[in-house]
């Protein structure tokens, strides 16, 4: 039996409004190639200028995950020849990193884990390759880009943990509001690093998959390195530390390279940065600016709200839902309510996107309306229903749209009745059965009073005359 062994470097695009040694946007799209400068591109002579809202940011997200934040930390020149990297080096951080230690804590299948961090270091972006008919090209906007690099140590045993760890470590650091985390954009990106062994045995050599952007893609791609190393062990072939690269489409991962390891890098102090010290008061001034986090709210909604605790954490994963959800309850006071649509409906919907980054695409105001014409009894489920579906993507108002149409909910007792008898007399067997005792009949009755008035009729109001009628 083989116990696989995870490490991941997860790679982070920090927000800031410039880059990380000069003052070009820092600002994803763009026409290729307009937002750089001489330092982006590694002109002879450019001298870089740290960022120091990216050491910031560095630092905010340090603390928020439990790091110790250096003292005295330095950039040093990580070498490689690639056409992203016009100065044939990277910025980057080895020896001395911002932040050291600290951990995220996840939970799958209700078994809490802690996993440890080795550290948490600024680097600057490369630039982008485009591969075109024509041949590659480069563009420089994102080179200088700053990032913070999370490693991970290897904690992590199976596919499923890696992704809970990621999609914790995005949610805190959406929180912060360091990163956008938009993965579709390239700003939260991961290498996987994948090695099996027996139990009781050393670990195995490992092997990485680089920038990974999707969370089902890693989960794929571990899954999919695992097995190809147990079936290689078992054949009696060795594993070689490798990079691999994982194509998607095809559910498989390609030799690229052997791994490089830190000397092949010749890393060494960048003499056109000096180190930066770090004041204990700094570090205890940023930690004042730490916003509310998840665990925090859903502390709030379960003690303020009523929420219980599973749909408080639910609610709170995803500090865009959780947004999304406050903002609903200024015009719409009703936490309850709104979370049951919120865990029901609207998650149904966001669950059939399959996107990486949550969008909900009605407004929050125009959500209060639906729900309070729901909660009034205006319009039935059924319709609320189909109205969210209508009003998805677009910004009409949901008590407009009901007027137009016809929604209203009817409750017209004598209208309802003619109804209801003109379905007892299509289906005389469903009400002797009824008659019997079958109180499931009731619920082909309510549904047939529902298709026959396009969703309309007030159910409560329906089992009232059916109930009426049948004695």
């Amino acid at each position: 039996m083989y116990k696989v062994v995870i490490g991941l470097e997860t790679h982070c695009e920090l927000k800031t409004s410039t880059k990380c040694f000069c003052a070009c946007k820092n600002q994803f799209g763009g026409e290729p190639n307009t937002q750089c400068c001489p330092v982006c591109v590694g002109m002879p002579g450019a001298l870089p200028i740290l960022n120091k809202t990216a050491v910031e940011y560095a630092i905010k997200a340090g603390l928020a995950v439990g790091c110790k934040i250096n003292e005295y930390s330095v950039f040093e020149r990580k070498n490689y020849f690639y056409p992203d990297l016009a100065k044939a080096y990277q910025i980057s951080q080895l020896e001395y990193p911002l932040c050291v230690g600290g951990g995220v804590e996840i939970e799958v299948d209700g078994t809490k884990k802690f996993i440890r961090l080795d550290r948490i270091h600024l680097e600057e972006d490369a630039a982008k390759l485009v591969h075109s008919k024509t041949g590659p090209k480069v563009d420089y906007n994102r080179g200088g880009v700053p990032l913070i690099e999370i490693v991970s140590m290897p904690d992590l045993s199976s596919a499923e943990e890696a992704v809970a760890y990621l999609k914790k470590l995005r949610s805190t650091l959406l929180y912060l509001g360091v990163s956008d985390c938009k993965m579709q954009e390239g700003s939260l990106k991961c290498d996987v690093n994948v090695s099996v062994h027996k139990e009781g045995e050393p670990f195995g050599t490992r092997t990485e998959m680089k920038n990974l952007n999707s969370f089902s893609a890693i989960f794929r791609a571990i899954k999919s390195e695992a097995k190809r190393q147990q079936e290689e062990l078992e054949k009696g072939n060795k594993i070689v530390q490798e990079t691999r690269r994982w194509d998607d489409v095809l559910g498989k991962s390609f030799s690229m390279r052997t791994k490089e390891d830190a000397q092949d890098y010749r890393y060494f102090p960048d003499p056109d940065i000096i180190p930066i010290h770090v004041r204990p008061n700094y570090v205890e001034s940023i930690s004042k600016q730490l916003p509310k986090m998840a665990q925090e709210r859903a502390q709030i909604y379960v003690n303020d709200f009523g929420l219980t605790e599973k749909d408080a954490v639910l609610l709170t994963d995803d500090k865009y839902i959780s947004d999304y959800f406050e903002a609903i309850l200024q015009d719409f006071n009703e936490p309850k309510f709104v979370c049951n649509w919120m865990l029901g409906e609207v998650f149904k919907k966001l669950n059939a996107l399959e996107q990486e980054d949550t969008e909900i695409l009605i407004s929050p105001q125009n959500m209060a309306k639906l729900l309070k014409l729901y909660k009034s009894e205006t319009i039935g489920q059924s319709v609320a229903r189909k109205l969210l579906d209508e009003l998805w993507g677009t910004d009409k108002n949901p008590e407009e749209v009901v007027k137009e149409q016809g929604l209203t909910q009817m409750s017209d007792t004598n209208q309802l009745e003619g109804i209801i008898k003109a379905i007892m007399d299509e289906n005389p067997k469903a009400v002797q059965e009824l008659k019997s005792g079958n109180n499931k009949t009731m619920a082909f009755f309510v549904g047939q009073a529902m298709k026959k008035t396009a969703g309309k009729a007030n159910p409560k109001l329906v089992n009232e005359i059916v109930q009426k009628l049948i004695k």
